[in-house]
């Protein structure tokens, strides 16, 4: 089977996958990872031999890109002491304290090789997490911090992963040392980041406008960040969280309205893809790091990552609380104001969210082969397998189990979203009602369609001061409405009455209003 063709058959099972999940109210991560090792104990599979470069450049700037830029900063700044606490204090203890159990559990492992380990499996991955309660209602502040944490832990852990690796490949560790590169190399990366981002918007600003070469620009960036900070050995992942939160806020009056359409559509089908391929290429990687390992340690294997998972989720439980109380009450103390206390099951959900995914996995897979003068990497296959236990262990239990423990707990969603799109779309319209007469007296004429435009403003804003309730066979009348004139379009195509080019543009038109209606009424 040719490279091309498997690559194919990748990505049909994955959508293959996504569909099941969808039917069966599966978290759709869950099932990904039980396909990817299906899919490794299917027999006559070719081997597949990644380079472990190639699959860190390809995987982790564009996740990292398309996540930082949906990220709301306002929120980031908001919750940005819980965040960095969980991002940074939290991944950190979480690394010391896998890499000492691992060490104790296998003293033939060298204690950098454990590091390794440990700066792999320290990160939860929030896409996972979100993906897997899509479908349920949670505080808005949890799923910022949640989905902050995955943005900013990841830097962090890769961080402590290349200083790691450095001192598994090299033989030499500094602490002093190490101290200072992570500074550097976090604050270079930002730096980076921050000015690659600045030029590409300077860039997109003066381009005569087109919607490919615009969004051929944005698939580049993340790698326009990421391969300059990696070559001045600064930190690519910040400079590719840099530039995406730089660009999330600078660029809805940069992109246009069809450039940013196209654009969510490529970006949602490119993460996808690899948000999928990253768990079928660890199982199809899965059988060649167990046959380098014998039966019994396969076993002995096993019950070290049940250990880290454990190691895991108790440092989580341990360190969350305080986390989230102890600087409120050194706020209550000493400060002027009274700070609001979490709920107690916000935060054992909380703790309970820490689901590894993709990104560890891709780490895992980026691992070299050799070290220093060419000799293997020590454990490199036992550090992969016991990665993909722990990601396997946590994305099935905690992942299938994150719906009961919202019930259970009692966690309920907020209404904040709802009501800031309520006073951005009451400022939207009213915009909307003076730019029609700030036109109207610049040019001293009056459009024939200015009073049909004052009245829809009118009704509009009237409906937003008293919004009437919204019956289920409301929506579905609407769209019903609009499926008509879907089909009445067609048909005249079919008559050759209008061209398919006039067919599209209606449809396109139809189709961008059903979607509006899906998504005021849901």
């Amino acid at each position: 089977m040719s490279a091309i063709a498997l690559i194919l058959l990748l990505l049909a099972a994955t959508a293959g996958l996504r569909l099941i999940a969808d039917r069966a109210h599966i978290p759709l991560p869950t099932l990904l990872v039980i396909g990817g090792l299906c899919l490794a104990l299917i027999p006559g599979l070719p081997q597949v031999t990644l380079d472990p470069h190639a699959i860190f450049l390809i995987f982790i700037p564009p996740l990292l890109f398309w996540a930082a830029i949906n990220s709301s900063l306002r929120d980031l700044v908001r919750n940005l002491r819980s965040i960095t606490l969980l991002a940074v204090v939290m991944v950190v203890a979480t690394t010391f304290i896998v890499a000492y159990a691992a060490h104790a559990l296998l003293p033939q492992l060298p204690l950098a090789v454990c590091f390794v380990l440990g700066a792999i499996v320290s990160p939860p991955d929030a896409v996972a997490v979100t993906a897997s309660t899509r479908q349920l209602s949670l505080p808005r502040t949890t799923l910022v911090i949640l989905e902050g944490e995955s943005l900013m832990n990841d830097a962090t852990a890769l961080v402590a992963y290349q200083l790691a690796l450095a001192a598994a490949v090299s033989g030499r560790f500094s602490a002093a040392a190490a101290g200072v590169e992570l500074v550097l190399t976090g604050a270079g990366g930002i730096l980076i980041g921050l000015i690659a981002g600045y030029a590409l918007g300077w860039l997109r600003k003066r381009i005569p406008p087109s919607g490919v070469v615009e969004n051929t620009l944005s698939l580049l960036s993340p790698f326009v960040a990421y391969v300059p900070a990696d070559a001045a050995h600064c930190s690519g992942v910040l400079a590719v969280v840099a530039m995406g939160l730089y660009l999330g806020r600078a660029g809805p009056r940069v992109v246009s309205a069809a450039t940013r359409l196209q654009a969510v559509a490529m970006w949602e089908m490119l993460t996808f893809w690899l948000e999928g391929l990253i768990f079928i290429f660890v199982g199809l990687q899965l059988p060649q790091v167990v046959r380098a390992l014998a039966p019994s340690e396969i076993a002995h294997l096993t019950w070290v990552a049940l250990a880290v998972v454990a190691a895991m989720i108790g440092i989580r439980m341990t360190l969350i609380f305080p986390g989230a109380y102890v600087p409120r009450l050194i706020e209550a103390r000493f400060g002027d104001t009274k700070p609001s206390y979490p709920p107690v099951r916000n935060i054992l959900f909380g703790g309970w969210a820490g689901i590894r995914g993709g990104d560890s996995l891709v780490i895992a897979l980026a691992l070299p082969f050799t070290v220093a003068g060419g000799a293997p990497l020590a454990g490199r296959n036992a550090v992969i397998f016991i990665t993909f236990v722990v990601i396997l262990v946590t994305l099935v239990v905690q992942g299938l189990t994150l719906a009961p423990v919202i019930r259970l707990l009692g966690v309920v969603g907020d209404n904040e979203e709802e009501r800031e799109e309520h006073k951005a779309r009451r400022a939207s319209i009213a915009a909307a009602s003076e730019a029609i007469e700030r036109y109207i007296a610049r040019t001293g004429k009056e459009p024939v369609s200015a009073p049909e435009l004052r009245a829809a403003a009118a009704r509009e804003l009237k409906r937003l001061r008293n919004p009437p309730r919204r019956p289920p066979e409301d929506l579905a009348m609407r769209l019903e409405v609009i499926a008509a004139q879907r089909e009445a379009v067609i048909t005249l195509r079919d008559r050759d009455e209008i061209s398919d080019t006039v067919m599209r543009r209606l449809q396109i038109e139809l189709d961008h209003e059903e979607l509006v209606l899906r998504q005021r009424f849901e």
